[in-house]
């Protein structure tokens, strides 16, 4: 292979729709905008617009409130540990936290933490460290003879650069 051999695929870049160049060519005289009107014209922009009346989005009410600061955990079941334990991809017997979790594709990412859920039942002793949990699974895992243990993440401060605790 050399330099001046080297070529797109064929269907790499398309050729750009020639308007307005003849009855045979299926896009001559009005170049596909049909006939007047506000759409044939050039600067339309009426994606919300009623034709006067209140659009949609303005007569629904507002409601709901998401905050910037909220955290966005990797959420995880009980039962979900389970059986990764059952089908031998954790060791029930060394600590579970959201490195472990993550090599053995338990959850994809662990974004702010990881969150324990209390879904479905446990059967193993199990060391777990998440950064949030709910009541139910703290109560399962103890049940049965486990540890919980919250892990306190620490956050850089972005004026001082002292790391704080949350």
């Amino acid at each position: 292979m050399r330099l001046n051999e080297i070529k797109d695929n064929d269907t790499a870049r398309q050729n750009r729709k020639r308007v307005g160049r003849g009855i045979g060519s299926g896009k001559g005289k009005t170049s596909g905008k049909g006939h007047k009107g506000q759409k044939a014209r050039a600067g339309v922009a009426i994606k919300g617009f009623e034709g006067g009346q209140m659009p949609l989005h303005r007569r629904l009410p507002k409601y709901g409130f998401t905050s910037p600061n909220r955290k966005n955990y990797a959420t995880v079941g009980i039962d979900v540990i389970q059986n990764a334990i059952d089908a031998g991809k954790i060791d029930p017997k060394k600590v579970i936290n959201a490195e472990v979790l993550k090599l053995t594709r338990v959850i994809k990412k662990a974004k702010d933490g990881v969150r324990l859920l209390g879904n479905g039942t446990i059967k193993s002793i199990i060391e777990i460290e998440v950064t949030s949990l709910t009541a139910s699974a703290k109560e399962a895992i103890e049940k049965v003879g486990g540890k919980v243990s919250i892990i306190v993440r620490k956050v850089k401060d972005k004026d001082e650069g002292i790391s704080t605790k949350v």
